[in-house]
């Protein structure tokens, strides 16, 4: 297997709360991107909050100071029964094998993975998540900590604004994954002797 038989679906959720199940998922958004192909396809959805859950009094706080975000979140609302099944089947149509990358993937995997294994039945991701932020102390010879995104280089971090809206949040991370897969490749081709690619 190499990179190209692999498609790597960035998401990105907003909750209520830390955890699922205490706390709901308010949305989440999903953006696949092929290693060559860059972004190819989108998926999302607002979801109905569970029954017997409640929000989060830190987490409230944060969607007052954050009210466009927040409403963004409650607009065409469903269920997760029928939500979920969907997600999944999309991840199942991607032309690659799906691999769930996200920041921090402690966090959106968490959700993502309580909610399909409830409301699917199933992860096509099976029970593992690449976390960029990992990825980046990899590459930069960095600790953990110090491997934040405001210490990234520049030409890693896409122009585009963190809006707190699922789906752009997926696209702007997807982005920013990519580009440090290409700065991989670039030092790999010169460590074989080759041009760095562009």
């Amino acid at each position: 297997m190499n990179i190209s038989d692999e498609i790597y679906v960035s998401v990105d959720i907003e909750a209520d709360g830390p955890i699922p199940g205490p706390h709901s998922m308010l949305s989440f958004g999903a953006a696949a991107f092929g290693p060559d192909s860059g972004l190819t396809s989108t998926f999302t959805r607002n979801l109905v909050c569970l029954e017997d859950a409640a929000p989060d009094p830190r987490t409230s706080e944060f969607w007052r100071n954050n009210p466009e975000a927040y409403q963004a979140t409650r607009t065409d609302t469903r269920a997760p029964s029928v939500a979920m099944p969907e997600f999944v089947r999309w991840v199942k149509g991607l032309p690659a094998r799906p691999v769930f990358v996200a920041y921090p993937a402690g966090f959106d995997f968490l959700f993502m993975y309580w909610y399909m294994i409830r409301f699917a039945g199933e992860s096509p991701f099976s029970f593992s998540a690449l976390d960029i932020k990992t990825y980046a102390m990899a590459l930069l010879g960095t600790p953990y900590r110090a491997s934040a995104k405001r210490n990234m280089p520049k030409h890693w971090r896409p122009r585009r604004r963190h809006t707190h809206i699922a789906l752009d949040d997926a696209i702007e991370q997807g982005e920013l994954f990519l580009n440090m897969l290409k700065e991989r490749d670039a030092t790999v081709d010169v460590v074989d002797g080759g041009t760095p690619s562009s």
